[in-house]
């Protein structure tokens, strides 16, 4: 994986990616999204915080998974929410 000081990212053997193109959430409620995130820890994928439910975030802080990947297409980053890190691959 990078070569980051983040132990989160550093932690990503592998990078998991979207089963689907859609945030698993706003699908339940029936709402949009903007872009899409892949938790790396259990492979959601939810929509990003310039999204209204910024679900990405909320999935985070609640399930204690700290890093995702963006899940759009060409973009190859990750992203720890609690050591504001980011890194490309």
């Amino acid at each position: 994986m990078p070569d980051t000081t983040c132990t989160h990212i550093r932690a990503v053997a592998t990078v998991k990616h979207p089963k689907r193109r859609e945030c698993e959430d706003c699908v339940k409620s029936g709402t949009e999204w903007v872009h899409l995130r892949t938790c790396q820890v259990c492979g959601g994928t939810r929509c990003c915080d310039d999204s209204p439910n910024k679900h990405a975030t909320k999935h985070a802080r609640a399930s204690k998974h700290p890093v995702i990947a963006s899940a759009e297409p060409g973009e190859r980053w990750l992203y720890c929410y609690p050591d504001d890190a980011f890194t490309e691959y």
